[in-house]
């Protein structure tokens, strides 16, 4: 028998941090015991770096060092982009399998659930994002260090706001997996290519430049690709982080409304 939300007891706990560490633990022992999906979910970047990044190449004229300069912190995001925003698919799948259910029941804050699984995205971005700096560094790829700290601390921040969004996508559209994988992929791939990631815009018509100009995921592509240069007073450092952690706020307050809202 299914119980309502009315009746259903409200866990509160005292230490919504320690449960926030409590769900990220749990998530992330999934992906320690089986790291061959962080592998796995490589594979489109790489193709990208390894057959996009030559055309580009032959096109500019420029050297491969600086095609790739201008490439890899794209493709960095383009792993933030695919890989958090289909996040939401596992909590889907937990929903039909009933296992949501009896976490929402477990002595946790409710916020905590939500919170635990965004962070748990940060991992991933990291690691994935070491490996293609490290595939790209021999073919001339010269990040600045400084640069590239701060450029992964903001793949951070941009990775918990999209995949909050997502989960929060699966909180909404619960069993009906078509219709999470309508909207994503509806959203996905327009996003993708206005926000300059793979080709630049200069050339786009102008309203596409105007679309771009207020699309976040360009500002943050913009951002990188002045971080990992060493530009830290680039105008559009400033813009990525200021859309980064916009794009976190809301990603977290809709996905914690979602989750207290679930039953």
């Amino acid at each position: 028998m299914t119980t309502s939300t009315e009746s259903r007891p409200s866990v509160v706990t005292g230490n919504a941090a320690l449960d926030t560490w409590h769900v990220l633990t749990r998530e992330l022992k999934p992906i320690v015991r089986d790291p061959f999906t962080l592998i796995f979910s490589l594979v489109q970047p790489l193709v990208f770096l390894g057959l996009f990044a030559p055309l580009l190449i032959g096109q500019s004229g420029a050297s491969a060092g600086e095609t790739l300069q201008w490439f890899v912190p794209g493709t960095l995001v383009m792993i933030v982009l695919f890989g958090t925003g289909a996040t939401g698919s596992n909590l889907q799948y937990e929903m039909m399998t009933g296992s949501h259910e009896r976490t929402l029941v477990a002595p946790l804050a409710r916020s905590s659930l939500l919170v635990g699984r965004a962070l748990k995205e940060v991992a991933p971005i990291i690691v994935q994002s070491l490996v293609i700096v490290a595939i790209a560094w021999p073919f001339g790829f010269a990040p600045h260090l400084a640069g590239m700290l701060v450029g992964l601390v903001l793949l951070a921040i941009f990775g918990v706001g999209l995949g909050s969004l997502s989960y929060a996508l699966a909180l909404a559209t619960k069993d009906r997996e078509w219709l999470f994988w309508g909207v994503q992929q509806t959203l996905i791939f327009p996003l993708l290519i206005l926000s300059g990631m793979l080709l630049p815009l200069d050339a786009a018509p102008g309203w596409m430049r105007a679309v771009a100009s207020v699309n976040p995921i360009n500002w943050v592509v913009q951002a990188e690709r002045a971080l990992f240069s060493g530009q830290f007073g680039n105008p559009a450092v400033l813009w990525g982080i200021v859309s980064a952690l916009a794009l976190a706020g809301v990603g977290l307050w809709v996905g914690i409304r979602g989750i207290r809202r679930s039953n």
